[in-house]
Order: C-alpha cells, then sequence, then structure tokens
C-alpha cells in the first residue's frame, strides 16, 4: 500500500480534513491520494501537493485508511465500484448521515474495517467536533489511530452507534443554528447603530469566548449564564425575553426535528 491515507471526494469537508492531516503531521502531503470526478474540485488538494486522480479504485487500492467523503446518496454506487479492490487490512472512514455500521457491512466485503464517524464544518478551521464508532473488524489500536487523525482537525469522541443521530443534532448540524444566532444578534446590533462587519465580529467572538469557558472551565452553562446575570441588569432583562420567546423550547424542538430527520436517511 502506497499511501497513508486516501480520500474518495474532494469537497470542503475532505479538503478540511486533508488539511489537519498535513498540519499535525499525520500524514504528509504525498502520503495522501484525493479522488473527484470534477477536476476542479481536486484543484485544492492538488495545490497542497496530495495526489489527484478521478480514479477511485486507484485510491481504494492504495490506501492504509480510506476516506469516503461522498453526499450519502452517492454511498451505495461508490461502494459497488470499489468494494471488491479494498485491501483487507485498510480501513473504510465514512463521514455521512444514515450509513450505518450494518447497512456498510452489508454492502462492503465480509469482513470489511469501517469506521463510522460524523464531523461539522468547522473541522474547516480545526475546530470540529466528531464522533466515531467502528465495527468488530477494527482492533482497538487501529480505533485509537484513526481517533488520533480526526482530531488532527479538532476534538473526537468514541461513541455508541445508538449516539449517532443525537451527534448529528448537537453537533454535525448544529453549526446552523449557531451562524443564525450569530446573525440574529449581529443585526440587532446593526438595530442600535454598530456597523455591519463589526457587528458580525463582536458577535462571533461573544460565542467563540463563552464556548471556551464551557470547555475550558467545567463551569455547568447555567451557572456561567448566572454569572452574566446581575440583579436588575441588562442581561437578566435579555434573559427574560429569550425565556418569553421559548428559545429552549425552539432549540430543542428543531434537534428533534433534526434527529427524526437522520432516523429516516
Amino acid at each position: 500500500m502506497s499511501k497513508k491515507v486516501g480520500f474518495i471526494g474532494s469537497g470542503n469537508m475532505a479538503i478540511a480534513i486533508m488539511q489537519g492531516i498535513i498540519s499535525s503531521g499525520f500524514a504528509k502531503a504525498q502520503e495522501i491520494i484525493m479522488s473527484d470526478k470534477s477536476d476542479a474540485a481536486l484543484e485544492k488538494a492538488k495545490a497542497a501537493g496530495t495526489e489527484v486522480t478521478t480514479d477511485n479504485i486507484k485510491v481504494a487500492e492504495q490506501s492504509a485508511i480510506l476516506i469516503l467523503a461522498v453526499k450519502p446518496h452517492f454511498y451505495s454506487s461508490v461502494i459497488s465500484e470499489i468494494a471488491k479492490v479494498i485491501p483487507k487490512e485498510t480501513i473504510v472512514v465514512t463521514i455521512a448521515p444514515g450509513q450505518t455500521l450494518e447497512k456498510l457491512s452489508s454492502e462492503l466485503v465480509a469482513n470489511t474495517k469501517i469506521v463510522r464517524c460524523m464531523p461539522n464544518t468547522p473541522a474547516m478551521v480545526c475546530e470540529g467536533m466528531t464522533a466515531a464508532c467502528k465495527n468488530d473488524n477494527v482492533t482497538q489500536t487501529e480505533f485509537e489511530n484513526v481517533l488520533t487523525m480526526l482530531r488532527s482537525f479538532g476534538k473526537a469522541e468514541a461513541v455508541d452507534e445508538g449516539m449517532m443521530n443525537a451527534v448529528i443534532a448537537v453537533s454535525g448540524s448544529a453549526p446552523a443554528y449557531v451562524y443564525m444566532f450569530i446573525e440574529a444578534m449581529a443585526d440587532a446590533a446593526v438595530m442600535a447603530g454598530m456597523p455591519r462587519k463589526q457587528a458580525y465580529q463582536f458577535a462571533a467572538q461573544a460565542v467563540y469566548g463563552s464556548a471556551k469557558m464551557v470547555l475550558e472551565t467545567g463551569i455547568h452553562p447555567g451557572e456561567l449564564k448566572d454569572m452574566v446575570c446581575s440583579p436588575g441588569g441588562t442581561t437578566i432583562e435579555a434573559v427574560r425575553v429569550l425565556e418569553q420567546k421559548g428559545m429552549r423550547g425552539a432549540v430543542i424542538s428543531a434537534m428533534e426535528e433534526c434527529v427524526k430527520k437522520s432516523k429516516s436517511m
């Protein structure tokens, strides 16, 4: 096997993962091969120094870790194309919702090593959150190696596969909710007279800093909220309105629908 990591599919997520792998030293650019049917999609990969091709079979044959980075509806056709040429020791890593270990095992050759994971788009700035689970053909040592790779572009945790739908709702799809929150806060700041560009900076940094406090202090989010809410102050008045408008309920309901959709895919 001539490549440490191979990608079938070279979209934004694949490029983000590739860049993390290289910057962390998990693999050198020349140890990575990436395929896509579109030459345009391979330009960023080529610029990074990786080998590129339009031949999925070549990638499958050469990769020690093979990442399937195509859209969910392309999985079956790609797997049928490459299943019989994947080397016995290759670990197949998937990043699409709805692709269960059972489904993948039924489409791949018997005893194929499979790791199912769910990253999110902040991987593009090396701040991703990825959940991963494996089938029984993957040893714990091999799984730890894959987790090391996943941590090259953010944080990664092993989870039971039954938690994957919750993962999709709480981290996979969650950046969209956060972007809406940032946009809404910026709109309000603009209404109060702040220039648009500055409003986005203030809102985004407030979210980033608040999230960092949750992660680094270990203090419960409710307690951190209480620390900002001075008696009779401005923050508690804003919190009152958010509670009155049902912010928590809206978020929970949205995530419930996200889980439901994930289960149906």
